[in-house]
């Protein structure tokens, strides 16, 4: 326990030298990191792959379940992705430095804001091992420095691509310790990692509800978090029938174990007989479980009975619950009701009744005739996200690099003084 109290404390202090420097680095150093990243990801594909081969092989002799396996696996596809998410990052304005709403003042001087790094961030989470290329993609550009712990199921996969940001970073010039991916996978290494204030400023947990409620709960440091992904698609009475089955298979079906998924579906009680049957059917040839009301079991038999707790359930798996509301009132009340302030759309042709659920559905992504699974940073054009908060102060929705960011206030004068 000593040597990882130890060794935590020398990554924090690393870290909060290598922030004072990447809070002075220039645009053009961060991106050539960033795009050299991206090159040295794209060379090293078959160490990655390989790699993480024994992450996966590990999990699978361990009995990790379906969906946790799915989010360590990289492909050459992913690997692709986390390079072209870098790519994009570098693309990206530089938000460091950037001044606004400058105004004079009766005494002569101008208040504006400045927009700064919020200096370390420490990231916690599970299986998804491209998350450390996007955290040490957002976090660079962000003039940030990252601690990274990644799950130990993900061990050798995150230190391969570790080496790849290393590369990038003395490609640029920049500290390697500008990005520290957590070498340990001693427990214990949380627990300092979550209560170093001294070196630490802000805490990104990114996994499943034991760690996001142990952070939440332990944390001695601000936190950017969700904590569960029950997300609605509502199919209403207005609907066009074939975007409805589309969107609504697209959210469910398209990746199980990922929080945008669909868990709830909301279908208004006239077009249900309609759009059930044929729906269902993709579903159930899917191999989806399906859980619903009395009023979703009458139409599909195959239907099993949903509880009180399936509607509050983040399933990440193969099961939906369905209802069918008699309403609009009634499927914003279940969302207000069930849902996690996460993502929720609603299919309908009518404009006034999309802007009502704009308006009063209370969730950092709300959407008209589009699938769930949007709700991320690549796809809203954030370059990668760090994570999907569902707070309401600070960040809201799929975090990039503004979410990564403060802003102070400066004021310039000439020479006034207050009287």
């Amino acid at each position: 326990m000593e040597d990882v109290k130890q060794y935590m404390k020398s990554v924090g202090q690393n870290a909060r030298a290598a922030s004072r420097l990447m809070a002075q680095a220039d645009t053009a150093a961060k991106n050539r990191a960033l795009n050299a990243i991206a090159d040295a990801i794209l060379a090293s594909s078959a160490e990655l792959i390989s790699a993480n081969a024994k992450d996966v092989a590990k999990a699978k002799a361990e009995g990790l379940d379906s969906a946790s396996v799915d989010r360590l696996t990289l492909t050459e596809k992913s690997i692709r992705g986390m390079a072209e998410g870098l790519q994009q990052i570098a693309q990206l304005a530089d938000p460091i430095g950037e001044i606004s709403d400058m105004k004079y003042r009766p005494s002569g001087i101008q208040v504006g804001k400045m927009r700064v790094p919020l200096g370390v961030i420490g990231i916690i989470y599970e299986s998804r091992p491209n998350v450390t290329a996007d955290a040490a993609g957002l976090c660079l550009k962000s003039g940030n420095a990252a601690i990274l712990r990644g799950g130990s199921e993900a061990i050798h996969s995150n230190q391969a691509i570790a080496a790849c940001v290393h590369a990038g970073l003395a490609v640029a010039g920049l500290p390697e310790t500008a990005v520290q991916v957590v070498k340990t996978t001693e427990r214990a290494a949380v627990g300092e990692l979550i209560t170093m204030k001294d070196y630490v400023d802000v805490i990104v947990p990114r996994g499943g509800k034991d760690l996001i409620e142990r952070v939440s709960a332990e944390a001695r440091i601000p936190v950017i978090k969700h904590l569960h992904g029950i997300c609605h698609v509502y199919i209403d009475d207005e609907a066009n029938i074939e975007n409805a089955i589309r969107i609504a298979d697209n959210a469910k079906t398209h990746r199980y174990g990922v929080c945008n998924a669909m868990e709830t579906l909301l279908v208004h009680a006239n077009v249900a007989a309609k759009v059930l049957p044929a729906l269902c059917k993709i579903y159930l040839d899917k191999g989806v479980e399906l859980r619903g009301d009395e009023a979703a079991r009458k139409l599909i038999t195959q239907m099993t009975t949903a509880t009180e707790e399936d509607w509050h359930t983040e399933y990440l798996a193969a099961i939906l619950s369905v209802r069918v509301v008699a309403n609009l009132d009634e499927a914003i009340e279940h969302i207000a009701t069930y849902g996690s302030q996460h993502t929720d759309s609603i299919v309908t042709e009518n404009y006034t009744k999309a802007m009502r659920f704009l308006r009063e559905v209370d969730s950092s992504s709300v959407m008209v005739n589009a699938s769930t699974r949007f709700a991320d940073g690549f796809e809203y054009g954030l370059g990668a996200e760090i994570g999907i908060s569902t707070d309401k102060i600070h960040a809201r929705g799929p975090v990039g690099l503004e979410g990564l960011t403060s802003q102070k206030y400066i004021v310039l004068g000439s020479g006034q003084i207050r009287i």
